[in-house]
């Protein structure tokens, strides 16, 4: 059983020629679904192939840490529910696993009053949602909260944190294993052939008989969802998310989290100040379309990711429709003093020389053929198998309840028993 050289001992080094059941993708959603699965049904093989040389490699690995609460989410949907019931099992399950969390809080701030209407549908989302111990603030209270922080009126979600979700995708690979299953890397998935009883999967170590697969491929969800025979809608564009970090002198101007008031149409939050769970503060991040699924340098670009981006229906749709945000994400990511002005909107005294720079993510974004940003967690079946088509943000924060629904679906669509 191998997850990766640096993290647990090799028990297996192979992929196995035949499971029960195979999850694709050791992010921390498929880690998460693995770990439900193996506890759920004990007496069924499971094993987890992952493409890259260990776990967590990219949206796990890349991201502010923020343990979400759930107020910005449509309620009723999947997004609502499974973040405010992921949220509280997350915490629980640091605090059993000895995985080091902050409920911190955050404050949503809006600065001036064309913005005050998306605050109070915020509030009311985030009351709908169940999100516990939400509350709206003056100005005096949200200096009292952050005392380099200006605005007319807050939303603070007292529940909202942060973890490392990378210790916390290793945990739940240790779960994997300590349930009998296996976590083996190095195993990007090559092809998909259905069979009678099986799937079969190709990959860089051969080939693996799966009596059922859960597909949690992130950035190549849809490429395997297709080659497994789903519809090609939606498609993945990968937006890359840059961020700055403040200088160690200046952390002191940021407490916990400050975020603005999104554009409730686009499924971003905006240019926020997070504190991270190693003592850093971040400023980001950029929202930039990137010319790679992999595009952690803002030079890398692969051809057949482009060409899919490029060629599919709904990216021209979203330029069209969405060209005027575009521009102004192009000047985030092409000069930090814009990235900086954005965030100084509510914590004033940030200058640019404040700053340096962080890291960057790919974020997987769905995007529908006519040109809708999917702003909520999509799910699809083919024979013998479930994706999960789109799992951004806050899929890490909401990965438990995400493992239960999936096994649940599973159960229910793929006729599995105990």
């Amino acid at each position: 059983m191998l997850v990766s050289r640096d993290l647990l001992p090799a028990t297996q080094t192979q992929a196995p020629s035949r499971c029960d059941l195979a999850v694709v993708g050791g992010g921390i959603v498929g880690l998460a679904v693995a770990r439900e699965l193996a506890r759920r049904h004990p007496r069924k093989s499971v094993c987890v192939l992952e493409r890259e040389a260990s776990i967590g490699t990219h949206q796990t690995g890349h991201n502010s840490g923020v343990i979400h609460a759930g107020v910005y989410y449509t309620p009723g949907s999947l997004k609502a529910r499974l973040c405010v019931e992921g949220a509280r099992e997350l915490y629980a399950y640091c605090e059993k696993r000895g995985i080091a969390s902050e409920a911190c809080g955050k404050l949503i701030v809006a600065t001036d009053a064309s913005e005050l209407s998306r605050l109070e549908e915020l509030e009311r989302r985030g009351r709908a949602n169940g999100v516990p111990g939400l509350r709206r603030i003056d100005a005096r209270e949200i200096e009292a909260l952050e005392p380099h922080a200006r605005g007319i009126a807050g939303l603070h979600p007292p529940g909202t944190g942060i973890v490392d979700f990378g210790a916390v995708a290793r945990a739940y690979a240790e779960d994997v294993l300590k349930a009998g299953g296996s976590v083996l890397t190095g195993c990007g998935i090559k092809g998909v052939e259905p069979r009678c009883r099986a799937l079969r999967l190709l990959h860089a170590q051969g080939a693996t008989e799966a009596g059922h697969a859960i597909f949690c491929a992130g950035a190549w969800a849809d490429r395997l969802a297709v080659a497994a025979g789903a519809d090609p809608d939606p498609r993945i564009v990968p937006f890359r998310g840059a961020y700055l970090r403040l200088k160690p002198a200046r952390r002191g101007l940021v407490r916990s989290l400050i975020y603005p008031v999104p554009d409730p149409s686009l499924p971003f939050l905006g240019v926020h100040l997070t504190k991270h769970i190693d003592g850093d503060v971040l400023i980001g991040p950029t929202a930039l379309l990137a010319g790679a699924r992999d595009a952690y340098r803002l030079a890398r670009i692969r051809r057949e990711d482009l060409l899919d981006t490029l060629a599919w229906p709904g990216s021209w749709r979203m330029f069209r429709h969405w060209w005027r945000t575009g521009l102004t994400e192009l000047s985030h990511a092409a000069w930090r003093s814009t990235l900086v002005r954005a965030a100084a909107r509510y914590v004033p005294e940030l200058r640019a020389d404040d700053v340096e720079p962080a890291f960057a993510g790919v974020r997987a974004q769905a995007l529908g053929r006519d040109g809708r940003l999917v702003d909520d967690f999509v799910f699809s079946a083919t024979p013998r198998a479930l994706h999960v088509r789109n799992a951004p943000s806050p899929a890490a924060t909401s990965s438990l309840a995400i493992g239960r629904y999936v096994a649940e679906e599973a159960e229910r669509g793929l006729g599995l028993e105990s």
